[in-house]
């Protein structure tokens, strides 16, 4: 059914190309230092990278950071890549980095889609979330210079309590911002993001219900990172939806992200079935080492010792996070597991055990439901 096996090929690589940035944000996964660290993979490296993963397949590229843009031959490296047929986006961190030049030169190499940061419908809320006054101006600067280029345009957005009572404001804005997706990263508790900064889980389950009923009447494609939960929650909506309207129940996952006949949620390439940390997903560091995720920081190899395709395909850690039925407690007995899966990033940070349940979802499975009747 589906045209890719994750068990061979990631459907996207995520490669921090530096940790250095400007910027001092709450929540930042990689702890970002001002200096670029001089371990960090080279140009020639870069280049084997990406031969590499074009021949994975050919997956979708992510540049990040840090601050990409902090790296002065970073659209060399991308223009290697685009050069070879890889599709590549690039999240730059809203800096003084960001000028009309940069995006210019992004356009003319081939970038597929460039993708900012907003955490807030205001200076003040975004600012705070990210560490640095001045920075939603400088992204409101930036995308205003994006739009005029007619390059495609993400918003990335991470739900916290910092910015929970806002989101219908926050909406509003990404819809004026002409974007073609919406990523709505849920925290995770690792690096300098803390639990406190989290909302809660029944807050999650509203946030998610929240985002499909406003993905039926917006013109832009949301998308959710550390909360494949909102899977379960689309198929849940969509099946009560064919009941209403007697259609009948059966609901395919493919039907519930899909739109048209595309098999692509965006036209740039959207997932044709859900991804996960180490299922579909894998995270090359500055340096070269491998992980399931940038939020699961648990190292599977390093690229400078070993293929890309050998680490993703071989490792015990990426094979366990490719086979739901191990994951446990109520996500093992989920009958959404193999779709949803709960984030696995979030298992590990909260729990220690990578292959615990999601520990911020209500749900409780029908199997277990069914063990309560049974005991009642």
């Amino acid at each position: 059914m589906f045209p890719q096996d994750y068990n061979e090929n990631p459907f996207i690589v995520i490669w921090e190309l530096t940790r250095a940035c400007e910027l001092k944000c709450l929540h930042c996964r990689a702890e970002a230092q001002y200096h670029r660290d001089p371990r960090e993979l080279t140009f020639e490296e870069g280049k084997k990278l990406i031969d590499d993963i074009y021949e994975m397949n050919n997956p979708m590229l992510v540049f990040t950071g840090g601050d990409p843009l902090m790296r002065p031959d970073v659209f060399e490296i991308a223009e290697y890549a685009v050069k070879k047929g890889v599709r590549v986006s690039i999240t730059p961190s809203a800096t003084p980095n960001v000028t009309k030049e940069a995006m210019q030169k992004a356009k003319d190499v081939g970038l597929s889609r460039w993708a900012f940061s907003i955490d807030g419908h205001s200076a003040e809320v975004h600012d705070h979330f990210r560490g640095t006054s001045g920075s939603f101006d400088l992204t409101m600067n930036a995308i205003k210079y994006l739009n005029e280029l007619g390059m495609p345009l993400q918003i990335n957005t991470v739900i916290s309590r910092y910015n929970y009572e806002y989101l219908d404001e926050m909406a509003e804005m990404v819809e004026n911002l002409n974007c073609v997706l919406w990523s709505v990263f849920f925290l995770v508790p690792t690096g300098r993001g803390k639990e406190t900064d989290m909302i809660s889980p029944v807050e999650h389950e509203r946030v998610l219900q929240w985002l499909y009923k406003l993905s039926k009447r917006v013109p832009f494609d949301i998308k959710t990172t550390a909360a494949q939960h909102y899977r379960r929650v689309v198929i849940q909506n969509k099946m009560r939806e064919k009941v209403a309207t007697s259609e009948g129940t059966n609901i395919n996952y493919e039907d519930a992200l899909m739109k048209g006949n595309t098999g692509m949620i965006d036209g740039l390439g959207r997932a044709p079935k859900g991804v996960n940390d180490g299922n579909g997903f894998v995270f090359i560091s500055h340096t070269g080492d491998v992980f399931p995720s940038g939020l699961l920081p648990i190292k599977a190899g390093n690229v400078r010792q070993t293929p890309l395709a050998k680490i993703y395909r071989e490792s015990e850690v990426f094979q366990n996070l490719r086979n739901p039925d191990k994951y446990k407690g109520k996500c093992g007995v989920c009958e959404f597991r193999h779709v949803c899966g709960g984030s696995r990033s979030r298992a590990y940070n909260v729990t220690g055990d990578y292959m615990e349940s999601e520990p911020y979802c209500v749900y409780i499975p029908k199997a277990m439901r069914k063990k309560k009747k049974l005991k009642a």
